[in-house]
């Protein structure tokens, strides 16, 4: 199922509905039938495609023509705070387990378009919290891109749901920060992780976080210094999870979810959750936090059924509870 702005349905090749192939039964909320959330607020350049039958939303980067160059920063209709809002309307949907952010054509996204935008490309005002005027005022300049631009980034981390990167092709600065803020990248020979050294600046939004986290201090401060690595290279240091030829990219995607949705999903947020905290905590913060969480996970109808599941070797049919 294809949304498109003003909300009109339409069939692609790349869209169409399908179920994911084998013998399982998908497991996934428990439901009589599909059940539709509202769709959000939305633009041509950033596209919104449910599949509730497989319980994937796919959120696709849609300027194929500049390689998916991103518009705006904090802006109510920027590329990124539409990928946060479609994220969090996804987040929210019972007939979505996992969210996939990929690219239409070659590109999966250049970070910001230098060329600005095209006439009929209207991004809005900017939300509120930038901190004021910032023109020709640099530490204005700072404020506004720290509380606004940077935090909306942010947010992607904050998802519960899984969120894969689905990188059919180059993601430099902005567009590679919001891949890394993804829970798991998948490549093909045509990804690349490019920084914004071109254009003489540095890694941002969240970006110097996360890589040196995922890769390790040297590899990343190697990638601040060049400014480029290919897919080979980002799967042997570990930014990529897996390396597939782009014929097979999606149908792996495709299978990795419904691998996914096997599991439990209240076990998979909280566990997604803890490890996320773990980077910033100690082994006692996180044993106290995984003690919490498993008392609370041994309440839960979705903990029985699991058990109960497996025992009648028969798919568990998930409540999210």
């Amino acid at each position: 199922m294809v949304y498109q702005n003003r909300g009109r349905k339409s069939s692609t090749r790349g869209a169409q509905s399908r179920r994911i192939p084998g013998n399982h039964r998908i497991p996934s909320m428990a439901r009589k039938k599909v059940r539709s959330m509202a769709t959000p607020d939305l633009v041509p350049w950033l596209l919104y495609e449910p599949e509730p039958e497989n319980g994937i939303l796919w959120i696709k980067f849609n300027r194929p023509d500049r390689m998916n160059a991103t518009l705006g920063s904090a802006q109510e209709r920027s590329t990124a705070s539409k990928v946060v809002d479609y994220m969090r309307h996804g987040d929210d949907d019972p007939d979505v387990r996992a969210i996939i952010l990929t690219g239409v054509g070659r590109g999966f996204c250049a970070g910001n378009d230098s060329k600005g935008p095209k006439e009929d490309e209207d991004f809005g005002d900017f939300l509120p919290g930038n901190r004021g005027n910032f023109e020709g005022n640099p530490d204005g300049q700072r404020q506004s891109f720290y509380h606004g631009y940077t935090k909306i980034i942010r947010e992607i981390s904050q998802i519960r749901k899984p969120t894969i990167a689905m990188m059919n092709g180059p993601a430099a600065g902005s567009g590679m920060d919001m891949a890394v803020q993804c829970d798991i990248r998948i490549g093909c020979e045509s990804t690349q992780f490019i920084t914004y050294h071109a254009r003489g600046q540095i890694i941002e939004n969240g970006g110097a976080y996360f890589l040196p986290r995922i890769v390790g201090l040297a590899r990343a401060l190697e990638f601040a210094y060049v400014g480029q690595i290919d897919a080979n290279l980002a799967y042997q240091w570990g930014l990529l999870n897996h390396l597939v030829a782009s014929t097979e990219l999606e149908q792996f995607t495709r299978d990795l979810c419904q691998r996914i949705m096997r599991v439990s999903p209240i076990s998979q947020w909280i566990n997604k959750r803890v490890i996320r905290a773990s980077l910033d905590s100690t082994l006692e913060g996180v044993m106290a936090m995984t003690s919490s969480a498993a008392t609370i996970i041994h309440l839960t109808e979705d903990k029985d059924e699991a058990r109960n599941a497996s025992i009648e070797k028969r798919p568990p049919v998930y409540k999210g509870r």
